[in-house]
This record gives structure tokens, C-alpha cells and sequence, in this order.
């Protein structure tokens, strides 16, 4: 038998070739973008998220004198700890009452003063001596919250940190799409060097690159669940996020109440205490009024030890005759939350919600915020987050450094305009109109971003040749 002829290998159609190229280039142009516009605003976030980790440790070491006491056998009676913070502060309202998580842990009473100032005094349980008080204000990692969660620019910075989250998303998309390996001239396979780790030794051009790209896609799982746990929290998206949750049947089943839940005039209690997010819709119940004189608190902690509520557990003080006795305790781990309404006449239980109440997206959001915060699995989870922002941080530093290296001296650096019908890019499209209807701000925002593009860059001569359009 003759041998069989070698077929010949089909060259590359380059109609297929340069399609590819355009749409590379228009993904790449799509991240740098994104890159450049949200890197500072993603340091910041993961500069504070990194302090916020270790808040427990922080705040132990700024405040140990406020926070430890020595433990006695004689407790001073709660009531009139509360009655000497009245004497001490005779024109403030009295908010609430934490016992104390531990023997050696002092109690805090929280106060607001003539001043609407919101304060911590803390009380020695064992001698009745104020031992020191603290405004919230003062915290410093209130502050590193305050900026990490809006910038410190209120509802604007809330806004503006909600959507440099979702851009990152977008960033991760593109970044992954763009790192993808794949197959070089010559059809072959390329190793895994700038891939899975830095290429050494093959020029700085590269050896930039890969400090980029390869710490990014070891760290990409993290940082977006960082980015999707930290969602709920944020003012637009997260607060009609709640709502949906609640409103379709991962609400609150009538378990937790003792009798018919509120109907009419209903008061979310987020309004009333700082409670789990699963819990900041739940309604509040008024008291019965059987006759005018409330429980003291020492009968409020009985039921708190009765029903198990964790020690670290908080009591907001009714304002309002109407007003009910609230229990929230937001422990390290999310299985230990739990939130409970006390008639502040009878002592009666009106509402008892806890983790094991929690519908499937209840159980889901508590522990991504446990998880988020450092504290579901103690310092492993510390520590696997931090490293998490540790590698945000250097992707954000390393892509702004591989575009200052690579930047004319007189544009902006911006990979180059690729002209590219709508129907090669219609999987980034689809992706895009998802983000928006998903995420409404980016929906927003692509439009102006487009409108920008549309009627100024590619309209104005100067601006065109600077974003290299």
C-alpha cells in the first residue's frame, strides 16, 4: 500500500483573525477603562476592609481600660447602674443596655444627649464606678466603617461605593476573558507561565504584565465574594434587596410570634435597634398596656438567659409607652443571631427570631456578612481575607503601574478603538444589559458612559485622539 499524503493545515481564515483582534481589543479597551476609573476607589476598599477585619483586636487594645473590669462576687444591681448614668447625665435619654459578654467585661449603657450625641458610658458592674465613656463618633472603627461603606459622603458615597463594586464585576469579566489562555501562531498551546504564575527572566514588559494579571486570577473567587457579600449592606441595591427577600416568602414565619404578627402602623425594627440584617424588616409590636409601670431591666436579662439569647446580646429601651423591650445579639458567628421583642409590662416574648427562622437567603446573606466581616471562622477567617484585600491591593497598584509604563507622554494610553459591528460583541452585550437590569446604577451609568462616548469622544477631535478613539 502507498503512503498516504500529508494533508496540508489550513491557514488561519483571516477575516476569523482580525474579528478576534477587534473584539480583544474591544474588551481590553472596556477593562482599562473600568480599571483606571474604579482602582483608587477598590484601594480604599480594601485598605479599610483590611483594618475593618480585625476590629475586635483593634478596638480590645484602644479600649481596654473602658471595656475590662475585675471580677467580683457582688453584682451592682442593672437598675441602678442605669440610675447613676441618669444622675451623671440628668438630660439625657437612656437607648440601651449591654450586661456584657463575659465576667471581666464592663456594661454599657447607651445614651443620647442634650446635644443629640450618641455616647457609650461604661459602668463597672462589680462597684457601680464609671469608668469612662465614649462618643460613637469617636470610634475610630466606626470612621474606617463610615469609609468603607460610603466614603464618608453619606448617601452619594453609599451610592458611588455600590457601583464601583458592580464595576468590579464587570472588571473581573473582562480581566478573565482577557488573561483566557490561548493558543499561539503557531497553534500550539501556551505553558503555564503568566498564567498560573509570573514569567522571570522573559523582559519587564512581560514580568509587569503577569503582576497583574496572574495575582488577579488567584484572587478572583475572593474578591467577588467580597464584592456580593458586601452588596446587602449598600443603600440602593441592598435595601430593595431586602425588601424582595422579605416580601416573597423568606420573610418571617409565624413561629416567631406569639401571637398575630403587626398588621397596620408597622415600625421595621432596624428603626429601633441595630439587629442582623435578616431581622431589620421584621415589624415591631407595641406592648400590652395593662398598667403603666415597665419591667426593670434585671427581669428583661431573666428572659434573655431563659430563651438562650447569646451573652453579647444588646437591650434597646422602649421611648414610647407602646414601645417593647428589644433583644438583639449580632455575635462573631452567624448562627448566633437572634432578635426578640419583650412587652415591657408583662415580660411576655412577642417575637422570638433567630438564625434557625431564617429563609434560604436569610441563611445565605448571615453568613456571607459573618464571612465578609472576619468573624464566622475567627482568625483563619482574618486572615484568608486579608489576604484576599492584601491581593486586590496589588492588582489595583500593578495595573495602574503597567499603565503608566505603557502611557504616551501626551494621551491617555488607552488601547485602541476597534471598529467592530454589535453582532461579534453580542455576548459582552448580553452581559451588559444584564448588569443593568441587575444592577440598575450600572444600567445608569453605561448609558451616560456610552452617551459620552457617542456625542464626545468620537465627535471632538482633540478628545478622540487623546482616549485614542
Amino acid at each position: 500500500m502507498g503512503k498516504k499524503k500529508p494533508q496540508a493545515q489550513s491557514s488561519p481564515n483571516p477575516s476569523h483573525t482580525a474579528e478576534y483582534a477587534a473584539k480583544y481589543k474591544t474588551v481590553w479597551r472596556w477593562h482599562f477603562y473600568a480599571g483606571i476609573i474604579i482602582a483608587p476607589f477598590l484601594i480604599i476598599l480594601a485598605v479599610t476592609g483590611s483594618i475593618y477585619l480585625f476590629k475586635p483586636q483593634i478596638e480590645e487594645s484602644l479600649y481596654r481600660n473602658q471595656f475590662t473590669v475585675s471580677p467580683q462576687v457582688e453584682r451592682v444591681a442593672p437598675t441602678q447602674l442605669i440610675g447613676q448614668v441618669k444622675e451623671q447625665y440628668p438630660e439625657a435619654v437612656i437607648r440601651s443596655y449591654r450586661p456584657g459578654e463575659t465576667d471581666a467585661r464592663s456594661t454599657e449603657i447607651g445614651i443620647t444627649t442634650a446635644n443629640n450625641q450618641a455616647m457609650t458610658v461604661f459602668m463597672d458592674p462589680y462597684t457601680g464606678e464609671r469608668i469612662g465613656e465614649l462618643r460613637e463618633q469617636d470610634r475610630i472603627m466606626n470612621k474606617i466603617e463610615e469609609l468603607h461603606g460610603e466614603l464618608m459622603a453619606g448617601t452619594l458615597g453609599d451610592r458611588l461605593v455600590e457601583l464601583v463594586a458592580c464595576w468590579a464585576i464587570l472588571l473581573l469579566i473582562t480581566g478573565i476573558y482577557l488573561w483566557w489562555p490561548r493558543k499561539n501562531k503557531s497553534k500550539k498551546k501556551t505553558g503555564l507561565g503568566g498564567i498560573l504564575y509570573p514569567r522571570l527572566g522573559k523582559g519587564k514588559t512581560l514580568f509587569r504584565r503577569d503582576l497583574h494579571a496572574v495575582p488577579a486570577f488567584w484572587i478572583a473567587g475572593g474578591m467577588l465574594f467580597l464584592i456580593l457579600t458586601g452588596l446587602p449592606w449598600s443603600g440602593f441595591w441592598g435595601s430593595h434587596f431586602q425588601t424582595i427577600a422579605t416580601n416573597t416568602g423568606a420573610g418571617y414565619p409565624p413561629t416567631i410570634w406569639s401571637g398575630s404578627a403587626p398588621t397596620s402602623h408597622i415600625t421595621p425594627t432596624k428603626e429601633v435597634a441595630d439587629v442582623p440584617w435578616a431581622a431589620e424588616n421584621l415589624a415591631v409590636p407595641n406592648s400590652t398596656i395593662a398598667d403603666f409601670t415597665p419591667l426593670p431591666i434585671e427581669d428583661v436579662m431573666y428572659v434573655a438567659r431563659s430563651e438562650g439569647m447569646h451573652p453579647s446580646y444588646t437591650i434597646s429601651i422602649p421611648q414610647s409607652a407602646e414601645g417593647v423591650y428589644t433583644l438583639s445579639a449580632y455575635p462573631p458567628k452567624a448562627q448566633d443571631e437572634a432578635t426578640m421583642h419583650i412587652d415591657q409590662y408583662s415580660g411576655a416574648v412577642l417575637a422570638d427570631y433567630r438564625y434557625d427562622h431564617y429563609g434560604v437567603v436569610g441563611k445565605a446573606v448571615a453568613l456571607g456578612i459573618t464571612l465578609h466581616k472576619g468573624t464566622q471562622f475567627g482568625i483563619l477567617n482574618q486572615i484568608l481575607s486579608l489576604l484576599i484585600c492584601l491581593g486586590i491591593i496589588l492588582i489595583a497598584v500593578s495595573g495602574l503601574y503597567l499603565w503608566w509604563k505603557r502611557k504616551p507622554d501626551r494621551s491617555l494610553g488607552a488601547p485602541k478603538a476597534a471598529d467592530i459591528s454589535p453582532r461579534n460583541l453580542r455576548y459582552l452585550l448580553w452581559i451588559l444589559i444584564g448588569f443593568g437590569i441587575l444592577f440598575p446604577l450600572v444600567g445608569l451609568s453605561l448609558i451616560i458612559v456610552w452617551l459620552i462616548d457617542r456625542f464626545i469622544v468620537r465627535k471632538v477631535p482633540a478628545v478622540k485622539t487623546f482616549f485614542n478613539a
